[in-house]
């Protein structure tokens, strides 16, 4: 463990959230100001890949459902309902570009990581080219089997009205609800798109349902399709209720949680939330995920790269105080990647970033802790010289003393016999992400005093 003393502290600025209406869970311009809110959940939003031309829109009975069946592991309570579902192979393709329908109600489930007596929602349609009008939106407490437990059922108001069009290329936060919410609690978030569907690179990593017309305040969706789509939503902040700080996770799909159960929140993210709430310590630390599936450390991939989207998902979400930075393998692969262009990187060039990265950080007087590249011999992508790159990546992290705390995810999820490769126990398919169980190894392997210093 290596804390670096930060000498330059951030200045601290008062947020003032403006409700100019009255209505239901709108928070008074005066109350706004006292209020201090924290990121307990988040999604990043990313644009279209550059060049690409959306096809047409397309109703919702002509997607195919992409799970024709619902099971869950046998750990789990059986139930039947299309949030909770277990899919090995994590997730299908996504609908062809455009084939997002109109007129239908959403539903995706999520986790917050603290406790709280109120929530808001911070819309997202940064990756929208059209404005995104909802013509209503409601939040609950999930039930057993993924539908809103009965009397938690929320109107989400945004300026005391419940339609909404959120600008495109902006986020738009919601007015304040008034609902308690318990660490590790479920939630269901429904959304009414009357029009245009937002659109996006970077789809979630979990299925969701949707269902023709407005049945956000319904307890069920009726004969829902399970699709697989761009989140409406980028955030859900709480007003905790007692002080807490927040770990920011910057990385790409194995920070996202690809490979893991589906809606069954097991990436090591969601784990690390988990053990981070059952000791007294942790319990004032929130956890929110800023991973992109194909993201890159220094280019393009899935979305913009990690230097450039840095002040937008980590500096920005409120409460922010610890980063937890693992990125650079899709830098890697696709620098030396055999089947297609290439676009060499050195490691030189990823300490360089990685750097960057851990000033732009400190200057906020956030801390930041590196990981090491987990293995990846086996993946489409791998190759010796980009082997090379990942081992010398990993020996500076270790050694150099930039970082204000390091974790080994290479050595918790490496075959002993073979470090090049994953354990074969912790390997999903394409010995590129881990499954459940060696995504548990990765938040087992982070010395929870780097974050709470307890």
């Amino acid at each position: 463990m290596n804390f670096r003393h930060i000498g330059r502290k951030a200045a601290l600025a008062a947020g003032l959230i403006l409700a100019l209406g009255g209505g239901a869970g709108a928070a008074s311009a005066q109350g706004a100001a006292k209020d201090t809110w924290i990121g307990a959940w988040g999604f990043v939003p990313t644009p279209l890949p550059p060049g690409t031309t959306p096809g047409p829109r397309t109703a919702l009975t002509e997607i195919a459902p992409l799970a024709p069946s619902i099971s869950l592991p046998a750990t789990e309570p059986v139930v039947h309902h299309p949030l909770l579902i277990d899919n090995p192979g994590n997730l299908p393709v996504d609908p062809a570009p455009g084939r997002d329908p109109s007129n239908v109600t959403v539903r995706q489930l999520v986790r917050v990581a603290v406790a709280g007596d109120r929530i808001r929602l911070r819309l997202a349609n940064e990756g929208g080219s059209d404005v995104l009008v909802l013509g209503a939106v409601h939040v609950g407490i999930a039930g057993p089997d993924g539908s809103v437990m009965a009397g938690t059922d929320h109107v989400v108001t945004f300026d005391g009205k419940g339609a909404v069009s959120v600008p495109d290329g902006a986020p738009l936060l919601s007015d304040a609800v008034d609902m308690k919410v318990d660490a590790l609690q479920k939630l269901v978030i429904s959304l009414y798109v009357p029009g245009s569907m937002a659109r996006g690179g970077h789809s979630l990593y979990q299925y969701v349902a949707g269902a023709p017309g407005d049945h956000t305040g319904e307890a069920a969706l009726p004969s829902p399709t399970i699709m697989r789509l761009t989140s409406m939503v980028s955030e859900i902040e709480v007003d905790p209720a007692t002080a807490t700080n927040v770990v920011v996770t910057l990385g790409d799909s194995i920070t996202e949680g690809a490979q893991s159960t589906n809606n069954a929140f097991r990436g090591w993210p969601d784990r690390l939330a988990e053990r981070l709430n059952a000791t007294a310590a942790g319990r004032k630390w929130s956890v929110v995920n800023a991973g992109i599936g194909g993201n890159r450390l220094l280019r393009y991939g899935a979305g913009p790269s990690a230097l450039a989207r840095l002040d937008r998902d980590v500096l920005a979400v409120p409460g922010v105080k610890v980063v937890i930075l693992l990125e650079g393998i899709n830098d890697i692969g696709r620098g030396f990647v055999t089947d297609a262009p290439q676009d060499p990187v050195t490691a030189e060039a990823l300490i360089a970033a990685d750097k960057q990265i851990i000033e732009r950080c400190h200057e906020h007087g956030i801390r930041v802790i590196g990981a090491t590249l987990t293995p990846y011999q086996g993946a489409h992508y791998e190759a010796p010289p980009g082997e090379n790159v990942r081992l010398a990546l990993n020996r500076w992290i270790q050694t150099s003393g930039a970082f204000d705390g390091v974790v080994d995810f290479a050595a918790a999820t490496a075959d002993k016999a073979n470090p090049l490769t994953f354990r074969a126990d912790y390997n999903d398919y394409d010995h590129l992400h881990p499954n459940d169980a060696g995504y548990q190894a990765m938040a087992d392997a982070i010395d929870l005093k780097m974050i709470t210093g307890k």
